[in-house]
């Protein structure tokens, strides 16, 4: 009973530091999904973030009463503390469900956003660089085209003006004197869009699968020590669970 009692403990202190994870995990992707809104067209895409703050939320009391259950025994803290070890558990297999499923979804999804946009992105080789949505992603992401710059290339083929260069959001930074020049290729970003941005959002998604994943565990560790606690207490008295 000793060891569950600082077992209990340790794990509220623990509930604490990962519900910071968890909310981390959480504000980056509805973050991503807002920044980049134009090449998502489902809305309910940000729902395993939203689960993840929710869950983060319902951690900082749970660790109050595993560490007030720790310290002094109370048959409703205990049983509310169970109660709301169930529902962590429902909130968080949720959200690494959703999370894996619209990592695998997105992919396709994104490709084809990014194609349109790189398809309907008009320019001149001597224009100022866009503010257009596709010139707005390759800067924040240091990229250029879909999977790299020969997108543009095709994308221009397909029209009656064909450029000898790609849009100035190509160009890295530190050639500030670029200007999109085909010739001079080594001026322009490697990347493609596509890979950079399917990235990041496939991170945030994994930050929050792993974290409902271990935080799984240790919730099985805290229901475990609380049973242990409550054992000594007549069945009667357990009548909240």
């Amino acid at each position: 009973r000793s060891f569950a009692q600082s077992l209990l403990r340790f794990l509220g202190f623990i509930f604490w530091g990962t519900a910071a994870a968890q909310a981390f995990g959480g504000v980056l992707v509805i973050l991503m999904l807002k920044n980049y809104r134009y090449l998502f067209q489902e809305s309910y895409l940000s729902l395993p973030g939203w689960l993840a703050l929710a869950t983060a939320l319902i951690l900082l009391p749970t660790g109050i009463l595993a560490v007030s259950i720790s310290a002094k025994r109370s048959r409703n803290k205990q049983g509310t503390f169970m109660y709301l070890l169930l529902l962590l558990l429902c909130l968080e297999v949720s959200s690494a469900v959703l999370a894996h499923c619209y990592c695998i979804r997105t992919s396709s999804q994104l490709e084809s956003a990014m194609g349109y946009l790189v398809h309907q992105h008009n320019w001149t080789c001597s224009q100022d660089p866009g503010s257009s949505s596709v010139d707005v992603m390759q800067r924040k992401l240091r990229c250029c085209g879909v999977h790299n710059y020969t997108d543009w290339i095709k994308a221009s083929s397909s029209s009656w003006y064909h450029p000898a260069c790609v849009p100035e959001s190509c160009c890295k930074e530190k050639h500030s004197h670029c200007k999109g020049d085909l010739s001079h290729v080594e001026q322009l970003s490697e990347e493609g869009c596509l890979q950079k941005l399917e990235g990041q959002l496939c991170f945030a998604m994994r930050c929050i699968i792993w974290c409902c994943t271990l935080l799984s565990i240790l919730e099985f560790l805290a229901g475990v020590s609380n049973g242990i606690l409550m054992r000594p207490q007549p069945f009667c008295d357990l009548n909240i669970l």
